[in-house]
């Protein structure tokens, strides 16, 4: 009897946090793994894992066709994912590339593109609890990377088929040993001693282990044909009130800490017009505080696991306060 053939899977955005351990968990569980990012510096790991390395730019035309060569499955984790920035950016990588993406991989013979998408698109300066995947995100979405994650999410389920699985996958919050986005931020505020909480710091976040989010994604493609043009909100299931973050993280690094407890709308307003001033002023620097970042650390955001879980099979399994407090602790000792 001739042994099955492994599934070839290709990464984008592969050199970032979530698409490196996205790749070793895929080697893992057996597939061949063919990697792309913009990051060189990681080249050398990813090969040690056992992956093809083409470092491409996405939003090269010719690139999604050269990449999905081959490939049954496509796990896009590529974005620009950032609180600030020039809208045309956002779109250029995070919708146009993504078409560029799904067409080459059903047009290539893939059977299942897997989208890493974004809880972002429910961001919204108020409480949201136990979310679930049938709640609408918001008409008006806070900044740039919201919208273009959720015109992404839409174009990428749209485009799900007989024979070509498409899912969105919404992780909240990735926290482990190579995230650029979140915990770097958080940690910057703790290490200056004053960390500003709102409304007394009660608000709830939900943070998700990277390893868990991996596990989310390989369910997706292990699930594909029951979870085809589904969307799927994952996270930790742990929620964490600002301010226990906040010392839990303080605790970690060894470093005293004050939270300094200011009003929501004020800071709601502040926000609002640093990021105007900002947009009027030559070369668009990033405010130090934008109406996103405001809105994470003052209104509770939640989520009902139940659709991953019953579908998928998903259960996370880390602790992700744990985590990030070791992620605290490694730097710390650099």
């Amino acid at each position: 009897m001739t042994a099955p053939r492994q599934r070839r899977a290709l990464v984008t955005g592969a050199t970032g946090g979530l698409g490196l351990a996205l790749v070793e968990g895929l080697v893992q569980a057996g597939y061949t793994v063919r990697a792309t990012g913009r990051d060189g510096t990681a080249r050398q790991r990813l090969e040690r894992c056992g992956a093809e390395v083409a470092l491409v730019d996405l939003t090269e035309p010719d690139a999604p066709r050269r990449l999905c060569d081959g490939v049954d499955a496509v796990f896009h984790a590529a974005a620009l994912s950032s609180p600030w920035g020039a809208e045309a950016a956002f779109r250029r990588i995070n919708v146009e590339a993504t078409e560029r993406l799904l067409a080459a991989a059903r047009e290539g013979g893939s059977d299942a593109f897997v989208f890493v998408s974004s809880p972002s698109v429910y961001a919204r300066p108020r409480d949201q609890l136990n979310l679930t995947e049938d709640d609408p995100p918001a008409a008006r979405p806070m900044n740039a990377y919201a919208a273009t994650k959720g015109e992404a999410e839409r174009r990428v389920l749209a485009a799900n088929a007989p024979g070509f699985s498409t899912i969105a996958v919404r992780p909240r919050a990735i926290v482990g040993p190579d995230d650029r986005v979140l915990l770097p931020r958080v940690l910057r505020l703790v290490r200056q001693g004053r960390f500003p909480v709102m409304r007394g710091g009660r608000a709830l976040i939900e943070l998700t282990d990277v390893r868990d989010a991996v596990q989310a994604l390989l369910l997706a493609d292990a699930r594909r044909a029951g979870a085809a043009g589904r969307v799927y909100n994952v996270s930790g299931g742990r929620p964490v009130a600002v301010r226990d973050l906040a010392l839990g993280l303080a605790e970690a690094l060894d470093r005293p800490i004050r939270l300094v407890d200011l009003p929501a709308g004020l800071v709601m307003a502040a926000a609002a017009v640093l990021e105007a001033a900002c947009r009027l002023t030559p070369g668009r620097p990033e405010p130090p505080l934008t109406p996103y970042g405001a809105a994470a650390l003052t209104y509770s955001q939640t989520f009902d696991l139940t659709r991953a879980r019953d579908e998928l099979g998903y259960a996370p399994r880390h602790d992700p306060l744990a985590t990030a407090a070791a992620v605290a602790r490694a730097g710390a000792g650099r």
